[in-house]
Protein backbone atom coordinates (compact mmCIF):
# COMPACT_ATOMS: atom_id res chain seq x y z
CA UNK A 1 0.00 0.00 0.00
CA UNK A 2 1.58 3.03 -1.29
CA UNK A 3 -0.14 5.44 0.24
CA UNK A 4 0.58 4.17 4.18
CA UNK A 5 4.58 4.51 2.86
CA UNK A 6 4.02 7.89 4.88
CA UNK A 7 4.18 7.05 8.58
CA UNK A 8 2.30 10.66 9.55
CA UNK A 9 -0.22 9.27 6.65
CA UNK A 10 -0.02 5.34 8.25
CA UNK A 11 -0.84 7.14 11.93
CA UNK A 12 -3.69 8.68 10.52
CA UNK A 13 -5.04 5.78 8.88
CA UNK A 14 -5.17 3.79 11.86
CA UNK A 15 -6.42 6.10 14.13
CA UNK A 16 -9.30 6.70 11.62
CA UNK A 17 -9.62 2.62 11.85
CA UNK A 18 -9.92 2.69 15.65
CA UNK A 19 -12.55 5.16 15.53
CA UNK A 20 -14.59 3.67 12.94
CA UNK A 21 -14.35 0.24 14.64
CA UNK A 22 -15.40 1.34 17.73
CA UNK A 23 -18.15 3.04 16.42
CA UNK A 24 -19.35 0.41 15.01
CA UNK A 25 -19.11 -1.62 17.81
CA UNK A 26 -21.08 1.09 19.60
CA UNK A 27 -23.85 1.21 17.21
CA UNK A 28 -24.02 -2.73 16.78
CA UNK A 29 -21.82 -4.56 19.10
CA UNK A 30 -23.05 -8.08 18.20
CA UNK A 31 -22.64 -7.62 14.67
CA UNK A 32 -19.16 -6.13 14.84
CA UNK A 33 -17.58 -8.98 16.59
CA UNK A 34 -19.01 -11.65 14.91
CA UNK A 35 -16.90 -9.04 11.58
CA UNK A 36 -13.69 -10.06 13.80
CA UNK A 37 -14.24 -13.73 14.06
CA UNK A 38 -12.20 -14.93 11.39
CA UNK A 39 -8.54 -16.34 12.54
CA UNK A 40 -6.79 -17.81 15.04
CA UNK A 41 -8.98 -20.37 17.43
CA UNK A 42 -8.50 -18.11 20.46
CA UNK A 43 -9.23 -15.01 18.63
CA UNK A 44 -12.11 -16.72 17.11
CA UNK A 45 -13.40 -17.73 21.25
CA UNK A 46 -12.69 -14.38 22.53
CA UNK A 47 -15.26 -12.87 19.42
CA UNK A 48 -17.92 -15.21 20.35
CA UNK A 49 -17.65 -14.13 24.17
CA UNK A 50 -17.76 -10.25 22.93
CA UNK A 51 -21.00 -11.31 20.54
CA UNK A 52 -22.53 -12.74 23.39
CA UNK A 53 -21.55 -9.69 25.46
CA UNK A 54 -22.70 -6.54 23.73
CA UNK A 55 -22.38 -4.32 26.54
CA UNK A 56 -18.64 -5.12 27.29
CA UNK A 57 -18.44 -4.64 23.28
CA UNK A 58 -19.55 -1.13 23.49
CA UNK A 59 -17.36 -0.25 26.51
CA UNK A 60 -14.55 -1.54 24.30
CA UNK A 61 -15.97 0.57 21.38
CA UNK A 62 -15.82 3.24 23.73
CA UNK A 63 -12.00 2.85 24.24
CA UNK A 64 -11.38 1.91 20.95
CA UNK A 65 -12.77 5.82 20.28
CA UNK A 66 -11.13 8.02 22.85
CA UNK A 67 -7.97 6.25 22.25
CA UNK A 68 -8.04 6.92 18.62
CA UNK A 69 -8.65 10.27 18.98
CA UNK A 70 -6.01 10.75 21.81
CA UNK A 71 -3.82 9.20 19.20
CA UNK A 72 -4.96 11.87 16.15
CA UNK A 73 -4.54 14.83 18.59
CA UNK A 74 -1.06 13.79 20.25
CA UNK A 75 0.07 12.98 16.62
CA UNK A 76 -0.68 16.71 15.39
CA UNK A 77 0.79 18.00 18.44
CA UNK A 78 4.00 15.53 17.68
CA UNK A 79 4.05 16.14 13.99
Amino acid sequence: MLFLSDPKRAKHFAAMVLIGDGVMAIVNPRNDARAWKKGPKLWHSLMGELSARPGLTRVIGVAQVIGGICWALHQDEAD
